[in-house]
């Protein structure tokens, strides 16, 4: 079988490689259709090809270009027309599109197509975001969620026909347990006792605040704070400065290669958020085996109930965090059963090969339709 993934703007390169690896592994022939990514190192292609047909000459100009979003936008309809003349697999797998409301009506009608509903729809959406997301959707032959969550939200906020909506969970990012070892990085060296980590871009929404908040009531851990702010910092670094020295703060973009260290030194992973679907940085903590304490928001109930890994306290609630943390903290052997299961989730619900098995038994369900 003959697929290709395509992802414009490379918006998710570590998931789009994990896939087209995994499935490639199955027997499938993949190809990947991106862009260069200009934020860091990806993984190598493992078994399936990579043509970086989108926006070539505006990564050549790199990320600081003057006029960049300018000139993306005028190559972006050539690239989507040149699109249509080269895929010519079996079967097209969507990850992304860059402008929905337009790339819907520029796509082939003459193959069966999939969509992955990484976010079914922004934060706060409008009414014309609703209205490209459904038309977008509605263009897809069949739409993967990462979590019930997602596919209830696709059939009931967005009004897609239920037998097109399956959920396939997102696979923990285990190709980070075997990048080449290298040392903490040295903001973070020398820290004694417990751990918690929070890591991923830092935004408003995330919590962070709440965090801070809760930890005044944790004794004897440090909290690391790490990830490349998309929000001002002076608030943070006043919280983090009331907890006397307890905190480092890391406000700056982190090498995947650095990403390994700082996970295994984690003996906790607090994801706080106060509205998300869903993480990367969760399927990050599976892997390396961490124990979760999560937000009810999104997926991520009903990640902690079928997993077994987490820990969920409400969104916004700094005493639930605060004592679901301080609890963690004292109690080894609870960390070390969470551990475990996020460990056991990651090698097989949460697994690749288990996502390339359920992706595959639906391209053959299409083309078996068609």
């Amino acid at each position: 079988m003959r697929v290709q993934l395509v992802d414009p703007s490379a918006f998710t390169p570590p998931y789009d490689r994990a896939l087209a690896a995994a499935l490639a592994r199955a027997g499938a022939d993949v190809e990947l259709l991106t862009s260069r990514f200009l934020h860091g190192s990806v993984p190598e292609p493992d078994g399936y090809r990579v043509s970086e047909a989108f926006y070539r000459r505006t990564s050549r100009r790199g990320l600081g270009a003057p006029g960049r979003r300018a000139l993306k936008l005028a190559e972006h309809i050539p690239d989507m027309v040149s699109l249509r003349r080269r895929l010519d697999a079996d079967l097209i797998h969507y990850q992304w599109l860059t402008v929905p409301a337009l790339d819907s009506l520029l796509l082939p009608p003459d193959r069966p197509r999939v969509m992955t509903a990484h976010y079914v729809l922004p934060p706060s959406p409008s009414g014309a975001d609703r209205t490209a997301a459904r038309r977008l959707f509605g263009r897809m032959d069949a739409v993967i969620a990462h979590s019930q969550y997602g596919a209830a939200r696709l059939r009931e906020e967005l009004g897609l026909d239920p037998a097109r909506v399956r959920v396939i969970h997102h696979g923990a990012f285990d190709y980070l347990t075997r990048l080449p070892e290298q040392p903490l990085p040295p903001e973070l060296e020398g820290a004694e006792g417990p751990v918690i980590l929070f890591f991923g871009l830092l935004r408003p929404y995330k919590g962070i605040d709440v965090l801070l908040e809760a930890f005044r009531s944790v004794s004897g851990a440090e909290l690391w704070i790490v990830g490349k702010p998309r929000m001002p910092l002076d608030e943070l670094q006043e919280a983090a400065a009331r907890a006397g020295g307890r905190v480092r703060l890391v406000p700056r973009f982190v090498e995947e290669a650095e990403i390994p260290a700082i996970f295994r030194r984690a003996d906790l992973v607090a994801l706080p958020y106060r509205d998300i679907e869903h993480s990367g940085v969760v399927y990050t903590a599976l892997a390396f085996g961490k124990p979760l304490v999560l937000s009810a928001v999104g997926g991520f109930p009903e990640l902690a109930a079928q997993t077994g890994a987490a820990r969920i306290v409400s969104p916004g609630s700094a005493s639930e965090l605060g004592q679901a943390l301080a609890e963690l903290v004292d109690d080894e052997g609870a960390r070390a059963e969470l551990a475990a299961a996020s460990a056991r989730a990651a090698a097989q619900d949460y697994s690749w090969e288990q996502a390339a098995r359920q992706t595959l038994d639906l391209y053959e369900e299409l083309l078996s339709s068609r």
